[in-house]
């Protein structure tokens, strides 16, 4: 069960991170779960909380999206050397 709610949230987050920073036309559905996954992890290490183990709460949602936004700005900067 867990897993699955990993997946739906992480799909979540990275959709949402995709319209912020505007490459949601260039992500499938795989690709958002997978910047919103490891989006959360780089919020978690960025923020210091133990979201990677702890409930889903609104808190933990907002630093997930932080993450998978800064991870969509490195991965633009890299690929296009500016960010959107």
């Amino acid at each position: 069960m867990g897993l699955i709610v990993w997946l739906v949230i992480g799909g979540v987050v990275g959709w949402l991170a995709s319209i912020v920073m505007r490459t949601d036309a260039q992500q499938g559905i795989f690709l958002n779960v997978v910047v919103g996954i490891v989006g959360a992890f780089i919020g978690g290490l960025l923020f210091g909380g133990s979201i990677n183990n702890g409930a889903i709460t609104p808190m933990t949602f907002l630093v997930s999206l932080v993450g998978a936004i800064i991870l969509l700005a490195i991965v633009n900067l890299v690929r296009r050397g500016a960010v959107r």
